[in-house]
């Protein structure tokens, strides 16, 4: 279906066929990153799209109910919670060859402890990180990589902070292409990069950050047949939309009024914010959320664009502890502050110790999820005493990747080990007082029951927190 779709630059509007799209995926005119458009896409203008797609649109009660339909087929694209909703992304000319995991179809888990802390009615979590690979990454490289296939590359790459390496390597190996990782050297946690070694990718180290990864990757695949899997490929984002539909649909196609989401390369704000403006446009769902977007303290390029004056994009040399979102030149800023502004969300930063704080809070309810993930509580409690979310809203944090992603990080915390002092002799008795309610390191004793059953009764006569 390569002609149901066209690529349109977000900056100058230029339209291209997806076929066309340059190696690097920017815009010739202006270097702009390209979305993909359906004749149906909202705020389409061009004349050879808009006079018959009208009368065509798609019935909502149709879709809802073939959607439906198909959680209960036994056929993998079906079984698929990107690929159920293959109605709304055209992009192969045959769906039936979708390079597919099973992914997407992930939990919708209330947060009742939290909520109550924050004094709201409800707060969930949409948890990308129980997807195939762990993270939120499989929904846009299932649909991207399958484009790839499609076109007849052997060769595909990405620049990664760990959870994009393990998707596209999964994937890969999968499709039988074969994958190239590029990753910052020391500045990746060793869970993921494990992901993309045993499934076969060749994994290169730089001795330099994500964004130096970036410029190496992109100069080469415009001298090579090689694939870019890098979010600036506007494939990935048409996988990652569809968590947009499972939280309507799981919701009973009741949209919440919040929507909070982590900030690294901030292609997946942008993605959830097409999705609902898609459904919106669709007949779908009757309103679009608000969507936020909170980023670590040391990596906070597009807060900083936010309350600068003079609206001046200007990188940073990430630094956080939340390897996934370490990123200090987004490639995807424009996209993202286009659907915050659009949508009337707000963008947050948060300190390592918020962050630290917030991942336990998370846990304490069994929901593991990566650092990363976290910010979302960690700027949701700001956007809350901020009176930017009032507590009869209903909110919806992305987690974006499982806790075992980073193991050592939620172990360093149990320990104690995490902060520095400096890092500590900034916390408040208060709050270190927060931190240690929530610390479960392992109690090591002797092999002696005397000395096991007085330790537990002690603990046991302690009042759950």
């Amino acid at each position: 279906m390569s002609s149901a779709h066209q690529l349109r630059c977000t900056d100058c509007g230029d339209r291209i066929p997806g076929a066309s799209a340059a190696s690097d995926f920017r815009c010739l005119l202006c270097g702009g990153l390209y979305e993909v458009v359906y004749p149906w896409s909202p705020g389409n203008s061009s004349s050879d799209l808009t006079d018959a797609a009208a009368a065509r649109l798609p019935n909502p009660s149709a879709l809802r109910y073939l959607w439906a339909e198909r959680r209960t087929s036994t056929m993998a694209i079906d079984q698929s919670g990107v690929w159920r909703f293959r109605d709304v992304f055209p992009i192969l000319d045959d769906a039936n060859k979708a390079v597919t995991l099973r992914e997407g179809n992930t939990p919708l888990y209330d947060l009742p402890r939290n909520a109550k802390a924050l004094g709201l009615d409800f707060l969930l979590a949409k948890h990308q990180g129980m997807n195939p690979t762990g993270s939120f990454k499989d929904c846009g490289m299932t649909s991207a990589l399958s484009v790839a296939r499609e076109r007849g590359f052997e060769w595909v790459a990405c620049a990664s902070t760990g959870n994009t390496s393990a998707a596209m390597a999964a994937y890969a190996a999968r499709a039988g292409l074969r994958s190239i990782v590029f990753i910052p050297e020391g500045k990746i946690a060793w869970g993921k990069l494990s992901q993309s070694m045993d499934y076969g990718a060749l994994t290169v180290q730089l001795r330099t950050d994500f964004d130096g990864c970036v410029r190496v990757l992109t100069d080469l695949v415009k001298r090579f047949p090689i694939y870019l899997l890098n979010s600036v490929n506007p494939y990935r984002l048409e996988g990652q939309k569809t968590p947009a539909f499972e939280i309507a649909e799981q919701l009973d196609w009741q949209v919440p009024e919040h929507i909070v989401v982590p900030g690294g390369n901030l292609a997946n704000s942008a993605a959830l914010g097409k999705g609902f403006l898609e459904m919106h446009h669709l007949g779908l769902i009757n309103k679009v959320p608000v969507i936020s977007v909170i980023q670590a303290q040391g990596a906070n390029p597009l807060y900083r664009w936010f309350t600068d004056s003079n609206r001046i994009m200007k990188p940073v040399e990430a630094n956080t502890r939340a390897t996934a979102i370490r990123i200090g030149n987004p490639a995807s800023w424009r996209k993202s502050a286009a659907i915050i502004e659009k949508l009337g969300g707000w963008c947050e930063q948060v300190s390592e110790q918020e962050i630290a704080l917030a991942k336990a809070q998370i846990g304490a309810e069994g929901i593991g999820c990566e650092p990363a993930s976290a910010v979302t509580l960690a700027g949701l409690k700001k956007l809350v005493a901020a009176g930017r979310v009032q507590p009869e809203e209903r909110v919806v944090l992305i987690l974006t990747g499982h806790t075992l992603k980073d193991s050592a990080y939620t172990i360093d915390y149990h320990r104690d080990e995490l902060f520095t002092d400096a890092e500590r002799a900034q916390l408040s008795p208060e709050q270190a007082a927060e931190h240690a309610a929530l610390r479960k390191p392992p109690i090591v004793l002797d092999p002696d029951t005397d000395t096991v059953i007085r330790t537990l009764e002690a603990h046991m006569a302690l009042q759950p927190a």
